[in-house]
């Protein structure tokens, strides 16, 4: 039963990773500025305007927490799944370390950098959500499920 479940899980893995790849390129909103100027963003271009703008700091926070760490996330799972044993010292840890910077990763970023850019620019601008979003959000939430499960299959 364990490598049915593991099979499937990598199946969904890859899903997620899909959804993940295709929600940081596909825009995410669109900020309307007096009705005449609009601009889309992604998360991939949205960090590298920032980068071109000299915001190296910011650039690095986007970029660690909304793509570095939820593809290094996506990796360790695929690691752990693919293991002959889901029991040993080194899965375990993988599984702590991601519990423990999971919960800075991804979505919450992206939530705050939505409310700063909302609550900042008020009446003047309005913002209009994309697939781009769902897809991100899809992604995040299914590598929660694909996370509880392995760590379910470790014990």
């Amino acid at each position: 039963m364990p490598k049915i479940k593991a099979k499937i899980l990598r199946w969904l893995l890859f899903l997620s990773a899909v959804l993940f790849v295709t929600g940081i390129s596909l825009p995410m909103i669109t900020i309307t500025k007096l009705v005449l100027i609009s601009h889309s963003f992604s998360i991939v271009s949205g960090a590298y305007e920032l980068l071109n703008e000299g915001r190296v700091i910011l650039f690095l926070v986007i970029a660690l927490f909304s793509v570095v760490l939820p593809m290094m996330k996506i990796f360790v799972l695929y690691k752990i799944l693919s293991a002959k044993t889901y029991t040993s010292l080194r899965a375990k840890r993988y599984l702590h370390l991601m519990h423990e910077y999971g919960r800075w990763a991804m979505l919450d970023v992206m939530v705050v950098a939505i409310l700063i850019v909302t609550v900042k620019l008020g009446a003047i601008v309005t913002i209009q959500v994309h697939y781009g979003l769902y897809l991100f959000g899809a992604s995040v939430l299914l590598i929660m499920v694909i996370t509880n499960s392995v760590i379910r299959l470790t014990r």
